[in-house]
């Protein structure tokens, strides 16, 4: 069946009105406003003026190549890259540290089997490669009061196996730069790469470092980083589906690049993990990188850290509620005490019109409560206080959500690795979660579903969500 103009734009926008708000600053994670309508005009128009050229081979679009490296050239410049530093854009986060680790293992072909020191709080992405490229990982805890990587222990984690090591600026859990110059020390005095993480901090904290002077030191001024991933469609504010990664040499970039000639069409060669990628997120980076510019950068960058100081200073009078770890950067951690929980938290701040994280607890961390803040909800920190002491408030009266002891003693008793559809399904209506066809049906509040979530290993909820995601990413009927 066909539709005309019309008929698609009332059917996407019907189709929208569920979605979260991108603009406005009330979704505290996922989005980044700038509350600049100029940046986000001039980003969908060059959005859409290159949506259909292909970043596949940049001899046919040569503008896309300019752009790219215009674009890594700034990145490197805010996080002290040295002479002869190389980069590349990717489509995110996660790609770019998949290329990290792809790039560290490849530069040891005589480890035969892999190993890299993570702490706790390292990034998801970090386990998604290390499942994808059989890199093993090394969990090391981190301070349980400050929240940032050990760095003893991390040292001591380092092996002949090891080829990478870790540290994030900031932590995405936490909001804290681990101690980065101890670790990148310890890694370079055993040969071994070290990858700073500032996927959500690299393009924020470099604007607060003239009125910060304190900030930990984490970029490639630091001796013994030898990459650093940073996203722009985070705090450059550009449209989704821009990362770079950075090594500081084209000697470390260079083994993660691919080509291969072994088949009769063209000699395929790339950079990333893509390779037909659309030239529009790109164009789009460059178009809103240029029209902010660094002085405006700074302005957006502390507005959204003032938010993120007063929000943190106004938790302290919220009885049941404290704060995680003093926040580095723009992101706030915020854990409940025994009268109240985070997740009955975040329903109520939802029932308010704000979307706040709920973060699961992971060995000896706490579940806890994340905010994002950009320069767009700098202008709500009193509203969002307000909102955030009402929700603790009717959390306490309520009391901690809890699932039944029975759901949680079925659901443990469930093996990961032979979870079925059957079994998925008993626990599914179990839980009151199983429509009348046997579907998933998610309630409007997740609280007690977050509870029985939080009781479990995360081995066992990995598999569950698994299971969620499988049952909500089909067809439709």
């Amino acid at each position: 069946m066909t539709m005309d103009h019309d008929e698609i734009r009332e059917a996407l926008t019907a189709m929208r009105a569920r979605d979260l708000p991108t603009h406005g600053g009330r979704t505290l994670a996922y989005v980044y406003d700038s509350g600049l309508a100029s940046a986000d005009a001039i980003g969908r128009e060059a959005l859409a003026a290159f949506a259909s050229t292909n970043g596949l081979d940049p001899t046919a679009f040569p503008s896309l190549l300019q752009m790219e490296n215009d674009l890594v050239g700034i990145a490197g410049r805010l996080v002290d890259a040295p002479a002869g530093f190389a980069g590349v854009v990717s489509s995110g986060g996660t790609e770019s540290i998949l290329l990290a680790v792809l790039a560290a293992r490849d530069a040891r072909p005589d480890v035969v089997a892999p190993r890299m020191v993570l702490p706790t709080t390292a990034h998801a992405a970090f386990h998604k490669a290390a499942h994808w490229l059989r890199v093993e990982p090394v969990l090391v805890d981190v301070d349980p009061v400050t929240k940032r990587a050990d760095p003893e222990a991390m040292a001591a984690a380092i092996d002949e196996r090891t080829v990478l090591v870790v540290a994030s600026a900031p932590s995405y859990a936490h909001g804290v730069i681990d101690p980065v110059e101890p670790i990148a020390a310890a890694a370079a005095a055993a040969g071994v790469r070290c990858h700073v993480d500032a996927c959500i901090g690299g393009w924020v904290l470099p604007h607060l470092r003239s009125t910060e002077p304190g900030q930990q030191a984490w970029t490639f001024a630091v001796d013994g980083v030898t990459s650093l991933s940073l996203d722009l469609h985070k705090y450059a504010y550009t449209p989704k589906g821009v990362s770079v990664l950075l090594h500081a040499s084209a000697d470390l970039r260079r083994t993660h690049l691919f080509a291969s000639a072994r088949w009769p069409g063209y000699t395929m060669l790339n950079t990333t993990a893509q390779s037909t990628k659309s030239g529009g997120p790109v164009a789009a980076a460059w178009a809103v990188v240029h029209h902010i510019g660094a002085d405006r950068y700074t302005s957006l960058a502390r507005d959204a850290r003032t938010a993120t100081l007063d929000l943190a200073a106004a938790v302290d009078g919220i009885p049941g509620l404290s704060v995680a770890a003093p926040p580095d950067s723009t992101l706030l951690s915020l854990v409940a005490d025994d009268s109240c929980d985070v997740f009955t938290i975040s329903d109520e701040m939802l029932e308010r019109g704000w979307f706040v994280q709920p973060q699961m607890r992971l060995r000896d961390l706490p579940a806890t409560l994340h905010l994002t803040f950009s320069a767009a909800t700098a202008a709500s920190s009193a509203l969002i206080a307000a909102d955030l002491a009402a929700s603790t408030a009717t959390a306490q009266a309520s009391g901690p959500a809890r699932s039944a002891p029975e759901l949680v003693a079925m659901a443990a008793a469930i093996d990961p690795a032979t979870l079925d559809e059957s079994t998925f399904t008993a626990l599914l209506g179990a839980a009151g979660l199983a429509g009348g066809d046997g579907q998933l049906v998610l309630p409007e509040r997740m609280a007690p579903v977050n509870a029985l979530l939080d009781a479990l290993p995360p081995e066992l909820r990995e598999a569950l969500l698994l299971g969620v995601i499988d049952r909500l990413a089909r067809p439709t009927p």
